[in-house]
C-alpha cells in the first residue's frame, strides 16, 4: 500500500480499540469469575477484535461452545451467553438454563450478550419459555464492521445476500448503515456518497436518516475518507462465479479462508527427517493465519498465481545468502549483528517454507486437466463465446456427476454472460440437474432464479456484450507477471464492480450513463455537509481515500484489484474495502442452496 495508508492502518486500529472497550465495559458489569458460552459462529470474528488474554484479564476462566443439554461444570459466578439473535439458538439457551441445578450453591448468575443487536423477538421467545427472568444483564454488542486487515472490514454476515435478495429482509442493511455511522464517529463524516443498486440506495437513506435523527453524531473530526461508494452485489453477479486466479483467491477457492485462517492438508508441512520414511505423518490440518502482518504474504497475496513462483525462488536465494553471512562474521561486532538479525531471518525462512508448500498444493490443482477445462469454459463465456446454447463441457460434467456446486457456478456464469438463457436451454439444464442430482434441488434452482443468477432471457436481448465492450471487461493481452490493468486477477476478465470504482474516480460515471442504466438498480450521488473548518484542502500529490462497501459480499480477487488501483503511480485514489461478507463462488452459491428434507414416513 502507498505510504499514507499506513495512517489508514493505524486508523483501523481505532475501530478495533472501540470494540475492545465496549467488550471490557460489559465484562466489568458482571462482577466476579466468568464462563463464556459461545455461539460457535462468533468465535472467529471475535478473535479478530480481542485475544484470549483480554478476556482473562476480566476474569473469564472458562469458554464453552453453545450446545443443548447441561452446561459443563465450571466453578464460576457468572455464565455469559454470546449469541446472534436467532430463535434456534434461544431454544438451546433455554435448555441450558432449565437444566441448571437450582439447588447448587453458590448459584450462578446468567447474562446474555446479543451480537450485533438485541432482538425483541428473541427476548419474547425466552419469556414464553419462562427463562427471560434468569438473565441479569441482557445487552447488545455492536460488532458491525470487523477489521480483517489494514484496508479491509467485514461484517461477516453469511446470510446477507440471501436475506436481501430472496427474503426482502433488510436487517443486514440496517447493520451496514449502523456500521457506517460508527465508522464516521471515529473517522469523520464522509462528504461524498455514490451508490449503485437498490440495497445501496436503502443503506444511504438509512444513514442519512440516522444522521438527521442524532444531531449529536456530527463530529469535529477531520474526515479520513473523501468518498463512500456503495455497491450492490447484484449489480455484478458475474465476478464471484468465476474462478479467482490470485494467490489469495486460489487459497480461498480451494481450501476456504475463515476469519483470516486457513486449514491445509498436513502432509506438505511435516518436517522431513532423514531415513525415517513418512512414518509419523501429522493428521491434524495445518492452521495458518494469513494477513499483511506477514511480510512475504503481503507481497504475494494479490499477485496472479503464475507470478508467485518467481517471487518465492528469488526470496529463497536472498534468505540462503543471508544465512551464509554467518561464515563471514569475524569480529564480535559482526557476530552480534548477525545474532540480532537471526529471529527475523528465521521467521522469514519459516514463512517462505509455508508459502512454498501452499504454492505446491495449489499448483497440483491448477495444472490438472479438469481445472484447465473448467477455466477454458469460464473464459469463453466471459469473452462472449457460445453463451446462448447448451455447453458440451457442462453436459459432460453433469453426466460424470461432478460436484453440484461446480455445475451451478458454470450454468449461472453462462446465464449472467448472456443476460439470461433461452427458455429451451434453461429447461434442458434444469432437467439434467434434477434428474442427476435429485429433485430436492428444485428449491435451489428456484432461489438462483430469484437472485437473478439463473434465469430466462427476457425481452430477447443480451446486454452483456455492450456492457463488456463499454467497460472493457475482457482484455486479450493480459500481463500476469507485471500487470498494467486489473484484469490480471482473472487472467483476462476485469471485475465489473472494480471497473465501476475505477471509472468513478476517473473520468466519473457520466461517461458510462448508458451502461449504468443496463445494470440493476438506481445509481445516485449524495453529499453530506461538513461542519465549517473541516473541508479538506488537498495537498499537492495527496491521494483521495475512497471506501468501497460491497453489499452482499466481495471476493479476494476484487480486493486484489482495488489494492492494485491503490498502488498505481498515477491513480490518485487509495481504497479501503468494506463488505457484508468475504465470499467466493462456492460459499456464495452454498448460501443460496436449500435441501428439501424427505418426508419422515
Amino acid at each position: 500500500m502507498a505510504a499514507h495508508l499506513s495512517s489508514g492502518r493505524v486508523n483501523l486500529t481505532a475501530l478495533r480499540e472501540a470494540g475492545r472497550r465496549e467488550l471490557r465495559e460489559f465484562l466489568d458489569k458482571c462482577a466476579g469469575s466468568k464462563a463464556i458460552v459461545w455461539d460457535e459462529y462468533l468465535t472467529g470474528p471475535f478473535g479478530l477484535i480481542a485475544q484470549y488474554s483480554l478476556l482473562k484479564e476480566h476474569e473469564v476462566e472458562k469458554m464453552f461452545t453453545l450446545k443443548p443439554g447441561r452446561l459443563p461444570p465450571a466453578d464460576v459466578k457468572n455464565i455469559i451467553f454470546f449469541v446472534r439473535p436467532k430463535l434456534e439458538l434461544m431454544d438451546i439457551i433455554t435448555d441450558n438454563v432449565l437444566r441448571e441445578d437450582r439447588g447448587r450453591s453458590p448459584q450462578r448468575d446468567f447474562h446474555i450478550l446479543f451480537v450485533p443487536r438485541r432482538s425483541l423477538l428473541c427476548e419474547q421467545w425466552l419469556k414464553e419459555q419462562g427463562v427471560l427472568g434468569s438473565f441479569i444483564h441482557r445487552e447488545q454488542y455492536s460488532l458491525d464492521l470487523i477489521p480483517f486487515d489494514g484496508d479491509l472490514l467485514s461484517m461477516e454476515s453469511e446470510s446477507a445476500f440471501k436475506e436481501c435478495y430472496l427474503e426482502s429482509d433488510q436487517t443486514s442493511l440496517y447493520h451496514a448503515a449502523k456500521g457506517l455511522m460508527t465508522l464516521q464517529a471515529l473517522y469523520g463524516t464522509i462528504p461524498q456518497i455514490f451508490g449503485k443498486g437498490d440495497c445501496a440506495r436503502h443503506v444511504a437513506n438509512m444513514m442519512i436518516r440516522m444522521k438527521r435523527e442524532f444531531p449529536g453524531s456530527q463530529n469535529s473530526i477531520f474526515p479520513v475518507f473523501d468518498t463512500l461508494l456503495l455497491l450492490d452485489r447484484n449489480v455484478d453477479l458475474l465476478t464471484p462465479l468465476a474462478t479467482q486466479l490470485t494467490y489469495e483467491g486460489l487459497i480461498d477457492e480451494i481450501y476456504g479462508i475463515q476469519n483470516t485462517y486457513v486449514k491445509l492438508p498436513p502432509e506438505k508441512f511435516a518436517p522431513k527427517k532423514q531415513g525415517e520414511g513418512g512414518k509419523d505423518l501429522p493428521t491434524e490440518p495445518k492452521k495458518l493465519q494469513l494477513n499483511s502482518a506477514e511480510e512475504l504474504y503481503a507481497e504475494i497475496r494479490d499477485k496472479n498465481f503464475n507470478a508467485v513462483g518467481s517471487v518465492l525462488s528469488k526470496k529463497a536465494k536472498i534468505i540462503s545468502a543471508a544465512f551464509e553471512e554467518r561464515h563471514h562474521a569475524k569480529t564480535v561486532g559482526e557476530i552480534k549483528q548477525f545474532v540480532s538479525q537471526l529471529p527475523h531471518m528465521q521467521a522469514a525462512r519459516s514463512s517462505l517454507a509455508n508459502h512454498t508448500s501452499i504454492a505446491e498444493l495449489i499448483k497440483d490443482i491448477t495444472t490438472s486437466e479438469d481445472f484447465f477445462d473448467n477455466l477454458t469454459v469460464e473464459q469463453e463465456f466471459m469473452s462472449g463465446i457460445d453463451t446462448d446454447k447448451v455447453n458440451n463441457y457442462i453436459e459432460d460434467c453433469i453426466a460424470q456427476k461432478h460436484p453440484l456446486i461446480k455445475i451451478l457456478r458454470l450454468v449461472c456464469l453462462q446465464s449472467v454472460c448472456n443476460s439470461g438463457l433461452k427458455q429451451k436451454v434453461l429447461d434442458h439444464y434444469k432437467r439434467e440437474i434434477l434428474q442427476t442430482y435429485g429433485y430436492e434441488h428444485i428449491l435451489t434452482l428456484n432461489n438462483l432464479e430469484k437472485a437473478g443468477l439463473l434465469k430466462p432471457q427476457t425481452g430477447g436481448r443480451n446486454n452483456y456484450p455492450t456492457i463488456r465492450k463499454t467497460l472493457r471487461l475482457w482484455m486479450d493481452d493480459v500481463n500476469e507477471q507485471n500487470p498494467n490493468d486489473i484484469s490480471y486477477v482473472y487472467s483476462g476478465y476485469a471485475p465489473l464492480s472494480v471497473r465501476l470504482a475505477q471509472l468513478l474516480a476517473r473520468p466519473g460515471w457520466r461517461s458510462i450513463e448508458e451502461v449504468l442504466k443496463m445494470l440493476p438498480g438506481p445509481h445516485f450521488e449524495e453529499r453530506q455537509q461538513l461542519p465549517t473548518g473541516l473541508q479538506k484542502k488537498r495537498q499537492q500529490g495527496e491521494n483521495r481515500v475512497t471506501l468501497v462497501f460491497f453489499l452482499g459480499g466481495v471476493t479476494y480477487a476484487e480486493i486484489a484489484a482495488l489494492r492494485f488501483l491503490s498502488q498505481m503511480e498515477d491513480g490518485g485514489t487509495e481504497y479501503v474495502i468494506a463488505t457484508t461478507k468475504l465470499i467466493n463462488g462456492t460459499t456464495w452459491i452454498k448460501s443460496l442452496m436449500e435441501k428439501l428434507e424427505p418426508a419422515p414416513f
